[in-house]
């Protein structure tokens, strides 16, 4: 093969692609099933648990984040399949926070790098957005497809912030607001994190990942990548897997390829490169600078809930309806840098039920009494900027081992100091929104959401992973692309940034091979 990609997810999925279209022989495996959401899916929050990634992991640090949720996927798509679709770029700003705000790092890519490739996904999944953007710098022309039609949260958030003067518009998402080639457009059902079934939702399951097979790519499902593996010369030239069959019989293999793309995502692929430790090198793959693993970065995403007078129904159509992105770049009046933007959100009723336990402490007749309530409350939530530290980050557990006997990710989290003043700031701004659009009482709950980092994009070997086209510093024919490679995490949903990132590295890549430079 010219290609062996592990994990078929936001960024594997593009890069199957683009590589097979290209003229490419490329394989890409995936730890979990291949998904047909005709089958698959079907309308109930707890069996479509089944989506997530939820192996035994150990989560601690100051601050433990939630890992088995809405974080990460198992399944070809990975978490497209189940991602909220918000499809929104990156300010200018964040590639420039270290030369702007004097914090973190700056990118080796700018904006003008990446946005052509923007434009590309964007066109290729389809992305439903409002005609213009008030936020940075304006977008050449309108979004492909037009806006999704306010649900009833989003009319609460384009109240509230009409009330304050604050801009708002409706989401950009990727999921179809008209028919595309062979896919409807949406329906509102509203189950959109739960896998859609229509194939309206634009995860790569159902479009890069279609296209690749049309175009040659091999895909191996239910295949667990445990070590990548390097020639001599210290090249990397395979993969090992654990494929299971559909009898349920684990074996063991190897597919060699000109070059090897690691797509596992801030967990996983920090995990595979810490297992493919050797005596060439003993601290793990590509961890020559000793950043593999480290960085790792979440959004502050607190919701805030507001009880309406009228009944809202915040689960109908798709979730992620309206936003505001003003307070999104770094205010000189606030004592934090950087900032955060406000979406709608759309729980479904257990994880709305959930938030009510947890924030409010209500349980048994007290909690079903709260409940019949459910239509009448609007949630918004934050996407807060948090920077990146080094203490913050995936090792390999001493101690505990998957179903496969491999060592398990042990992840560390913990909040710094601007990132808790950023988080509160968020949660009272939700707050006033909510009152100033009419809430009779309001709460919060804490959450997190979005996974970043861990094998950082650089310019310096000495403190990063890869460099600005995804290439190891250290091992040749050894690719890093997904959201393990984020500099910084910006305010913004990451997964359009992960997939132009990935559809660049595809174009450097057939570059490269066309001038035999592989």
């Amino acid at each position: 093969m010219d290609a062996v990609i592990v994990g078929v997810g936001a960024s594997g999925g593009v890069l199957v692609k683009k590589l097979a279209e290209a003229g490419w022989r490329v394989v890409g495996l995936d730890a979990g099933p291949h998904w047909n959401p005709h089958e698959d899916f079907v309308s109930d929050e707890r069996t479509m648990h089944k989506l997530y990634w939820r192996d035994r992991r150990v989560t601690g640090g100051d601050d433990p984040i939630e890992l088995a949720g809405n974080v990460t996927g198992r399944g070809v798509g990975g978490s497209t399949v189940h991602y909220s679709m918000y499809a929104l770029r990156m300010h200018r700003s964040d590639f420039e926070v270290r030369t702007r705000d004097g914090v973190a790092s700056d990118w080796p890519l700018s904006y003008e790098d990446l946005e052509p490739y923007y434009e590309e996904v964007e066109h290729e999944l389809g992305i439903a957005g409002p005609v213009d953007w008030p936020w940075d710098a304006p977008r050449r022309g309108a979004y492909p497809y037009r806006p999704h039609k306010l649900n009833g949260v989003g009319e609460v958030l384009a109240r509230g912030c009409d009330a304050l003067g604050i801009q708002w518009r409706p989401g950009a998402i990727a999921t179809l607001s008209a028919p595309k080639q062979e896919r409807p457009p949406c329906v509102y059902r509203g189950w959109c994190i739960y896998g859609c079934t229509t194939d309206a939702k634009s995860s790569t399951l159902v479009t890069y990942v279609r296209a690749a097979q049309k175009a040659g790519a091999e895909i191996r499902p239910n295949s667990m990548a445990f070590r990548v593996n390097t020639d001599p010369s210290g090249r990397a030239r395979s993969v090992s897997y654990y494929r299971t069959d559909e009898h349920g019989q684990v074996h063991e293999e190897e597919q060699a390829a000109r070059v090897v793309i690691v797509s596992g995502y801030s967990i996983e692929t920090p995990r595979l490169l810490l297992m493919s430790a050797s005596a060439q090198h003993p601290d793990g793959l590509a961890n020559a600078s000793g950043m593999v693993g480290k960085g790792l970065m979440v959004h502050s995403s607190d919701i805030v809930f507001g009880r309406m007078p009228e009944p809202v129904s915040m689960f109908k159509a798709p979730p992620p309806n309206t936003i505001t992105q003003d307070f999104y770049e770094t205010d000189p009046a606030n004592d934090f840098v950087r900032g955060y933007s406000v979406q709608t959100v759309g729980p479904l009723p257990i994880k709305f039920a959930q938030n009510v336990a947890s924030s409010l402490g209500l349980w048994g007749t007290d909690l079903r009494e709260f409940m019949y309530d459910y239509v009448h409350y609007a949630g918004l939530g934050l996407v807060g900027e948090t920077l990146p530290e080094d203490r913050n980050g995936v090792t390999l557990h001493p101690d505990e081992t998957d179903q496969y006997g491999l060592p398990i990710p042990a992840v560390s989290f913990g909040w710094g100091e601007n990132d808790s003043k950023l988080k509160t700031a968020g949660v009272a701004r939700q707050k006033q929104i909510l009152e100033a659009a009419g809430a009779q009482a309001t709460f919060a709950a804490s959450d997190t959401a979005h996974l970043m980092g861990g094998c950082r994009m650089g310019s310096d070997p000495s403190d990063s992973v890869v460099d600005r086209d995804c290439a190891a510093w250290d091992v040749s024919g050894l690719y890093i692309c997904d959201g393990s490679v984020f500099v910084t995490s910006s305010a913004s949903n990451p997964s359009l940034t992960i997939q132009a990132i990935a559809a660049r590295t595809a174009d450097r890549l057939v570059a490269a091979g066309r001038r035999h430079e592989l």
